[in-house]
């Protein structure tokens, strides 16, 4: 009976609650990088001059080595921002960004408090274009939320990285682009 006492007491111990929470601070990091490197000139990147076999020697030894040193835990909240679906949701928003800045410059359309794209003032002759441009940047902005959520194995994150991008959007915005306050009224930067 003691020493069934002791081995509850023993396994009752050794049950650890772990809690996962929104790495806030890594998401406006991540927000900030991925918005920046959208808002850029795309950048064709040199060719790799390591060899196939090179790389695989070099994967190796690091197998070998995190079986002799363990990895280092990650000390600090972390977002993966690497899968195929995020760089395809990436390229194309970067891909779009040329003609949409040239739209919010000239006040046709304005991030709204949700981050998502609003049609602010496009003329009649434009609108047809406006719009179609609007709703592709918005369904790409969302598929990049939950690519995001999905990498990081958490896809209830998604609605807390669409609010962190939503800040993010706006502070990245150029000066005389058109923003929502969360009141609901228009900005310009």
């Amino acid at each position: 009976m003691k020493a069934v006492a002791i081995l509850s007491a023993l396994l009752l111990t050794a049950c650890v609650t772990i809690n996962i929470y929104f790495p806030a601070a890594a998401a406006e990091k991540a927000a900030d990088e991925i918005i920046k490197g959208i808002q850029q000139e795309p950048v064709v990147k040199p060719k790799a001059s390591w060899s196939e076999w090179q790389v695989a020697v070099f994967n190796t030894l690091d197998a070998a080595m995190a079986v002799v040193i363990s990895p280092a835990q990650a000390a600090d909240a972390d977002l993966t921002l690497d899968s195929a679906e995020i760089r395809q949701v990436q390229a194309t928003l970067q891909s779009r960004f040329a003609a949409l800045s040239a739209m919010y410059s000239q006040g046709f359309v304005g991030i709204q408090a949700d981050g998502l794209l609003a049609v602010r003032d496009a003329p009649l002759s434009e609108r047809n274009t406006v719009n179609k441009m609007v709703t592709s940047e918005n369904a790409d902005r969302l598929r990049l939320y939950q690519a995001i959520a999905n990498a990081n194995g958490h896809p209830e994150w998604t609605d807390q990285i669409k609010a962190t991008f939503a800040a993010r959007w706006v502070s990245n915005a150029q000066p005389g682009w058109w923003y929502q306050t969360s009141n609901g009224s228009w900005k310009q930067k």
